[in-house]
């Protein structure tokens, strides 16, 4: 996974890496003539104290040093821009892709994990990549080039590459080995802790308010511990390769030394050859050690690869039709034509045999107990999700066959947990429709009973607003998202349990003016409260997924035992002597 994935990004930089390759041959068969150089100026400068051939080759040496140093550098920059190029152009079709996928795929992934894969696991596979472009190709020149170089001036001594770099070699796969595991053990964790954290953050006012920070922060605590170990189980592994190194580095050297200087004494070998022999070896055991830390490197890498790709691999389950079709009719028209929706794996459907119209200018309410799918229902009209069997139609085309940006285009929700974007008020009211005026921002805050306190705010339409709408109550975030819905004015109104949040005389007050300002358009309603729905036109009753009762309230009150069960519930009267009726 790691090579597909670095082999489709880095692809789009043929350019810079074709230069990077060039820059890094020159830099490196320059590191590799210098220590003939240096033997040179000792066997035949020095030795024979020859001070021009000393200066000659000297003025040679410091061309060559400036060459390797010019061309590293230049490696070292065009490789960082496509190895920062390709993390950018990762990020970039993750989230689209995620943007893209349905309720049902974030769901697989759960937010925190396709959190991390998108910030920490590009950035594994990024420092990769900036490390396998200045190193993928200086380490193999350099180490067979060195063993080559080596030889040729010290021919007696091959055995000693013969051993060492073997056993550097033997000695930095078996750490890697170890070290996959590992790593796929601490991403995981990461996910794990990202999750606890993110929920204890969603979640604080919960936390708080049923005094759980003890607890909370022992959860925190078994995830970070758990994370810790992993790492350090990492660690330890890590933390022998630089000294098994070095301890193999410093023993080849004094066998070279020792052997080399006995060569040395029986006139076998010159001084300066045994110099260059040293500088080969040291060339050749860096090579090996720059490569065994990439290879350190690429487990890790490897591991979120893995995960990356998961997610580039996965398609959503709502696909755009290669052909759109667009509205046969009023696209304020919605029909269920046996609609049916089953999660994956779940041994019985959510929603089953859906088959009711909603018609412009008309009021559609769905009610039923907790569990009964009525959120689900609101989110086939979109095509959050598709049905599992049936249709779902909006302008008498199924929704299927619809573009998807065509058919949201002319819908408007209002979700069960408004949500409400740091910036300003303005900005959010404009997020549906980013041309929207200012008078008809307020003409949306008007209708859905949002004006008075946004005019009470500092800066009015230019007040801030936090992240996830932290900074208002929880009946003004809802109200503000009811003013986004109709500063878009779209022809099917979603509202799934959005007046929930609201006293009986402000949602009362907010019908009341959302009933001009929708005439032409469909609104469908989910909602507890028997008040909100009481008026409308047609109102679904759904029981365990099916549709129980169907008509108006005084109709379903007479006629359909679980509505009148809901309706005794909430609309029971104190009777005289303290009985009810």
């Amino acid at each position: 996974m790691l090579t597909r994935l670095l082999r489709i990004y880095l692809a789009r930089y043929k350019r810079e890496l074709t230069l990077v390759i060039v820059l890094q041959l020159i830099a490196t068969a320059a590191m590799l003539y210098l220590p003939t150089l240096n033997a040179d100026i000792i066997d035949f400068g020095v030795a024979r104290g020859d001070t021009d051939y000393i200066l000659h080759t000297g003025v040679i040496m410091l061309a060559i040093t400036l060459a390797q140093v010019v061309g590293s550098v230049v490696a070292i920059y065009f490789g960082a821009r496509a190895a920062m190029g390709a993390g950018r152009d990762i990020r970039h079709d993750l989230a689209h892709r995620v943007n893209s996928f349905s309720q049902r795929e974030i769901g697989t992934f759960g937010a925190p994990s396709l959190i991390t894969r998108t910030t920490n696991d590009v950035q594994q596979v990024q420092m990769l990549a900036v490390m396998s472009v200045s190193l993928v190709i200086m380490a193999p020149i350099m180490c067979i080039g060195g063993i080559i170089m080596g030889i040729k001036v010290a021919p007696g001594m091959w055995w000693v590459l013969a051993v060492a770099v073997p056993v550097l070699g033997l000695f930095m796969t078996i750490a890697i080995t170890r070290m996959i595991p590992g790593f796929r053990s601490m991403q995981e964790r990461i996910d794990a802790v990202n999750r606890v954290l993110r929920e204890q953050i969603t979640g604080i006012r919960v936390v708080r308010a049923f005094v759980r920070e003890p607890e909370e922060i022992a959860r925190f605590g078994v995830a970070n511990i758990s994370l810790a170990d992993a790492s350090l189980r990492v660690g330890r592994i890590f933390a022998l390769v630089f000294p098994v190194v070095m301890g193999i580095t410093n023993i080849t050297m004094v066998a070279i030394i020792w052997v080399g200087g006995h060569e040395i004494a029986a006139g076998a070998l010159e001084i300066g050859a045994l110099s260059a022999l040293m500088s080969y070896v040291m060339q050749i055991l860096m090579a090996v050690m720059m490569a065994g830390f990439l290879a350190i490197m690429a487990p890790r890498a490897a591991v979120c690869a893995e995960r990356i790709m998961a997610v580039l691999d996965t398609h959503t389950s709502v696909v755009p039709p290669a052909d759109p079709a667009g509205f046969r009719g009023n696209p304020a028209a919605v029909a269920f034509e046996s609609a049916a929706f089953t999660y994956p794996g779940a041994d019985q459907p959510v929603l089953t045999e859906l088959a009711f119209e909603c018609r412009p200018g008309t009021t559609t309410a769905i009610v039923g107990s907790t569990g009964s799918g009525k959120s689900t229902l609101i989110s086939l009209i979109p095509r959050l999700i598709d049905t599992t069997a049936g249709e779902v139609t909006v302008g008498g085309t199924a929704v299927r066959d619809l573009d998807p940006d065509l058919l949201r285009s002319v819908i408007g929700v209002v979700p069960q947990r408004p949500y409400l974007f740091s910036g300003t008020v303005a900005s959010n009211l404009r997020y549906g429709k980013a041309d929207a005026t200012d008078e008809e921002l307020w003409e949306a805050l008007r209708i859905a009973q949002a004006d008075d306190f946004v005019t009470a705010m500092p800066d009015g339409l230019d007040t801030a607003i936090a992240q996830g709408g932290t900074t208002v109550s929880g009946g003004q975030r809802q109200r503000l998202a009811i003013a986004r819905a109709l500063v878009r004015r779209p022809s099917v109104y979603l509202f799934d349990d959005a007046f929930s949040a609201l006293d009986v005389a402000t949602d009362a007050r907010l019908r009341a003016a959302l009933s001009p300002a929708t005439r032409d358009s469909t609104v469908i309603i989910v909602a507890q409260r028997i008040s909100t729905i009481i008026d409308a036109d047609q109102i679904i009753v759904l029981d365990r997924g099916q549709i129980v009762g169907r008509g108006r309230h005084d109709e379903l009150s007479a006629t359909c035992p679980t509505y009148a069960e809901i309706v005794e519930s909430q609309l029971a009267v104190t009777a005289p002597g303290g009985g009810q009726s």
